[in-house]
């Protein structure tokens, strides 16, 4: 099948994040993506095999035998065209509008064209992750167009989420075997730390930092710093490292550090990292701390303690959004290491108040490694977002 994905940049690249990852999923299955989309730039450093044409800066295409086959790249403007300017530009079989980011009208025009010829396209909202009780409501409903370009036509909203009763979570076939094949070999994990800039010993205690400019940044330094301090009195316990990620996170930490000269802590800052080592570098970190969707999934299939920094909203909703996410992830965990992470989420978000040391941390954090180990694996059971996405176009004729 041909689809036909639009994506609006917004602010932080997630949503272009998420949208490269399922155009590139669909690739690996045979399918045809055109990926339409307002800002490319990203991708120069988030899927660095994408080459623009140097014919035609409206185009971009992966080069042959590299990247993820079936997926092009094209400028939402060009989707604005109307049909006497692009004759040859026909509606995909299937349409998907990405987190409400409403298609321009002229290319809903052609939607109306195929569905004239007896061939309508199907036409899917790809609504934003949440886990809160509405989304098995609310995934596959059907949402007549009463007005504009698409009256007449019709389009499905699908959810991402926890359950067998949402569409689940983008996860490429071969993501958990990859992570474990990379995990089980220290060596394997220090050169890729080595290639991204990282030479570290086998022992050190790495955390990742990408966050908004609304996190405690400098409280979470101060508490490492003080446990930090403390290991420097017994030789053997691993040094902590802090991986620094571009804008805010290495924004505020080289602040910090500023402010206290002489600290013990370890600080990298670290260029933007293509999708694939953002990945690997989850897998390496004993700590990761992220923002967003999709870093906040790519935490969860790692399979390390992580703390998520949801993107804030001015009605606070984001809270019971929080809340909801916390309550699923950790539904099968000890009450006394649940309440210890729950309060370190709740805190990097500023709905409650640090709490002085991290659960289980540096003496041993099995735990709550093990735990999220066994969430990940157990969301592993459910099928994957692409897979319920193809199944989902194929039934809903």
């Amino acid at each position: 099948m041909l689809w036909d994905v639009f994506c609006r940049v917004i602010d932080n690249f997630g949503d272009i994040g998420v949208c490269w990852r399922l155009a590139c999923d669909l690739g690996q299955r045979g399918q045809q993506v055109r990926l339409w989309v307002d800002d490319a730039s990203a991708l120069n450093w988030m899927a660095p095999q994408v080459q623009w044409m140097p014919a035609d800066d409206a185009t971009w295409r992966l080069p042959a035998g590299l990247g993820q086959p079936g997926v092009t790249v094209l400028k939402w403007s060009d989707a604005q065209k109307p049909a006497i300017e692009s004759p040859g530009l026909r509606a995909g079989d299937v349409v998907v509008e990405a987190f409400g980011c409403d298609p321009p009208d002229a290319f809903i025009v052609r939607m109306q064209r195929r569905a004239a010829q007896g061939q309508p396209a199907q036409w899917v909202n790809l609504e934003y992750l949440s886990a809160e009780d509405y989304v098995e409501r609310s995934h596959g409903l059907r949402s007549p167009v009463w007005s504009g370009a698409g009256a007449g036509l019709s389009k499905r909203f699908f959810y991402p989420g926890f359950t067998p009763a949402t569409g689940g979570l983008l996860r490429e076939p071969d993501l958990i075997q990859r992570r474990r094949a990379e995990t089980a070999s220290p060596a394997q994990r220090l050169a890729f730390l080595k290639q991204i800039g990282l030479d570290l010993g086998d022992e050190a205690k790495l955390i990742l930092l990408f966050c908004y400019e609304s996190a405690p940044v400098t409280e979470l330094l101060d508490r490492l710093a003080g446990l930090a301090g403390l290991a420097q009195l017994a030789p053997q316990t691993p040094h902590t490292h802090v991986l620094l990620t571009p804008g805010h996170a290495t924004t505020l930490a080289t602040d910090w550090a500023h402010a206290h000269p002489g600290h013990p802590l370890h600080l990298h800052p670290l260029p933007a990292l293509p999708q694939d080592d953002f990945d690997r570098l989850l897998w390496c970190c004993d700590l990761n701390l992220v923002r967003g969707e999709d870093s906040a999934v790519r935490a969860l299939w790692a399979g390390r303690p992580h703390i998520w920094h949801i993107y804030e909203q001015d009605d606070g909703v984001h809270a019971g959004k929080l809340d909801a996410f916390m309550a699923r992830w950790m539904v099968d965990w000890p009450a006394d290491l649940r309440a210890q992470v729950r309060d370190w989420w709740l805190a990097w978000n500023r709905l409650a108040p640090m709490p002085e040391t991290l659960p289980s941390w540096q003496a041993n954090d099995a735990p709550w490694r093990q735990n999220s180990e066994n969430a990940r694996d157990h969301l592993a059971l459910q099928q994957d977002l692409a897979s319920q996405l193809l199944t989902f176009v194929s039934s809903s004729g």
